[in-house]
């Protein structure tokens, strides 16, 4: 017999990226008393991970609850960014409802439209929340029609059409069912009230077989694998036998003993002895649990279906560093500690595919982006691994003989003065402009279908035609058919032509010939890439070469040589820049540019071929 908990809520905060979903659950958790009066809390609490803070950005869910009155509210906050839109899919399937924040000034954003359907096609109740009514261009009228047009346009239901609308600012802790309302209050009341209302309690059976969906994996040294998930029918308790089983895999079933259990009270995990229906639940103790596994009873196992998660589209080899300065800054620099490390990360990154090559030292890791793959280079380096990327490149299917590649819709909002250099640019990557409309304060939204490879390297380029002044988002659309060839970089490498140390004698003369990447006093190798030649075609530049001292004098002579400033190159400008013939040397001190040949001749005759 069904059971209403009406004590539990289960919600997800969902928004594209930036548009303070994070910020919103810190004043949830401040406000509910989850913290103590003398507690000093760091804002964006959610945000764990040391890039997660630097970046401003959300990478994996993460679950949390708070207390208002007598019901417990089950929160998880889910990232905003395309590239980790498989977090999102697999959590909506633990809450009963979301809330979807949207920025007062930007309004619906590509994310928005891709978190907003996936909710809406399963059915879940929303709450609307129109986040950062302070700032001084705030829109809240337009954003709520546009917010409407959305729900129209996404086929919503009657009753998700009749979605309340909440109006706040997460960062002055105020909301209230009008902008004016909201101006003059002094907490969240509103928003916890209207959760409580509007969002259904979860529903299940206590005497029925337990089954609890696994939606996220956590990793930890001392227990191993953590199974994430919500009481769907049943009470589990520590001690009990239980199976794991599949509905995308019939055939697989294991019996396991339940060793510990945790619910989440505020940020802290609670070990307790059992759990009933609606309860969200960490469960160690299974080694070989994966998302979309159930836990359920060993005497009926019955599996929950799920949506299978989205496939990688963009895929980079990592290997072993055989530079010259190879072991010489990093502590993990040996194929076993790459492979280790890899298929660790496995463990929580569904989206994540690492295969082993037939090169016993290079293994092929797939992602959903490269945002997805970038940040896992830089975590690892962060964590003391040295190693070598290629250059990303995607992955194609084939169906019915026909070549299919991986597409994106691209929407930018650019002042007016960018947009013709946005569209020429575009166009060459093979982008199809589908809209152009103009959007707030004089900038102008253009929407495109691009493929995937037409987009590796452009974020960079993109700031700097539009002085930094647009704001991109990307969004996977889907397969299809391949577009024909995107021009690649038309520049060549500046590449260095013996080991030493760079003289600005030697740089002087080299600047001559394009961009440099390294200033004075920096130890280069030979094949070393140290700059970006103002033509086609890669050149050698030698950086160590010093003047010829003479005794014959000339007035003059002997003044300072000037050096234009360096190009700093940051991990994903560097993984933009390479061509198939180089790779990017990551070590937790340098990122440095080289060629996969470092001999020159072997390099020439590579070429001939």
């Amino acid at each position: 017999m069904l059971q209403k908990r009406d004590d539990i809520r289960n919600i997800a905060i969902i928004a594209h990226v930036d548009h303070g979903k994070t910020t919103l659950v810190d004043e949830l958790l401040k406000q509910s008393g989850t913290f103590r009066s003398n507690q000093v809390i760091r804002e964006r609490v959610m945000d764990s991970g040391d890039i997660e803070r630097e970046r401003g950005i959300t990478i994996l869910s993460k679950n949390t609850s708070v207390y208002y009155d007598d019901v417990k509210i089950n929160i998880v906050d889910t990232p905003g960014h395309a590239d980790f839109g498989g977090e999102v899919e697999r959590v909506l399937k633990m809450v009963n409802g979301v809330v979807l924040v949207v920025d007062a000034f930007e309004g619906a954003m590509p994310q928005t439209k891709f978190v907003l359907k996936n909710a809406l096609s399963l059915g879940l109740p929303v709450v609307v929340c129109i986040n950062k009514i302070d700032h001084p261009e705030a829109r809240p009228d337009e954003v709520v029609d546009e917010i409407l047009e959305l729900f129209i346009e996404l086929e919503a239901s009657d009753e998700q059409l009749d979605s309340p609308f909440v109006f706040a600012s997460a960062k002055e802790g105020k909301a209230g069912a009008t902008f004016e309302e909201a101006m003059a209050a002094e907490d969240m009341k509103v928003l916890f009230d209207t959760i409580v209302e509007h969002i259904p309690a979860p529903e299940g059976d206590d005497e029925a077989g337990l089954q609890i969906l696994v939606t996220t994996i956590d990793y930890n040294d001392y227990v191993g694998k953590i199974g994430i998930g919500k009481v769907e029918n049943g009470v589990i308790k520590t001690g009990d036998e239980v199976a794991i089983v599949n509905h995308h895999d019939p055939d697989k079933m294991e019996k396991i003993k339940v060793t510990k259990l945790y619910e989440f009270e505020g940020l802290e995990r609670i070990e307790i002895k059992e759990a009933s229906v609606g309860a969200i639940v960490a469960v160690s103790g299974m080694p070989e649990i994966h998302i979309g596994d159930t836990i359920t009873s060993v005497l009926n196992p019955m599996p929950l279906e799920y949506n299978k998660i989205s496939e990688p589209t963009l895929a980079m080899t990592f290997s072993v560093n055989d530079s010259p300065f190879a072991g010489q800054e990093g502590r993990f620099v040996t194929s076993r500690h790459l492979r280790d490390r890899l298929f660790k990360e496995l463990n929580t990154d569904v989206s994540l595919r690492v295969e082993e090559t037939d090169i016993a030292e290079c293994y092929k890791v797939s992602g959903r982006g490269e945002l997805h793959l970038s940040i896992l280079i830089e975590t690892m380096r962060r964590e003391g691994y040295e190693f070598q990327v290629s250059h990303p490149e995607v992955l194609y299917k084939t169906e019915n003989g026909k070549k299919l590649e991986p597409v994106e819709i691209v929407t930018i909002d650019v002042p007016e003065e960018y947009v013709g250099a946005v569209i020429e640019k575009l166009d060459t990557r093979k982008g199809e402009m589908t809209n152009m409309s103009l959007s707030k304060d004089g900038y102008t939204r253009l929407e495109f279908n691009i493929p995937s490879r037409g987009l590796i390297g452009y974020r960079n380029e993109f700031l700097t035609d539009t002085r930094g002044t647009g704001i991109m988002s990307t969004l996977f659309s889907g397969y299809e058919p391949y577009k024909g060839d995107v021009f690649s970089r038309t520049q060549g490498s500046l590449i260095a032509f013996e080991n030493g140390e760079s003289i600005t004698y030697g740089l002087f003369n080299a600047q001559e010939r394009g961009d440099l990447f390294i200033g004075p006093g920096v130890r280069v190798y030979s094949g070393m890439v140290v700059g970006k030649h103002s033509r086609s075609g890669d050149i050698e530049v030698n950086v160590c070469k010093r003047k010829q001292l003479t005794n014959t004098r000339a007035a003059g002579s002997d003044e300072a040589l000037k050096l234009t400033p360096h190009l700093n190159m940051s991990l994903e400008q560097c993984i933009d820049f390479i061509a198939d013939d180089e790779l990017v040397e990551v070590t937790p001190q340098n990122l440095r540019i080289r060629k996969k040949l470092l001999d020159p001749v072997a390099r020439r005759k590579a070429h001939r071929k």
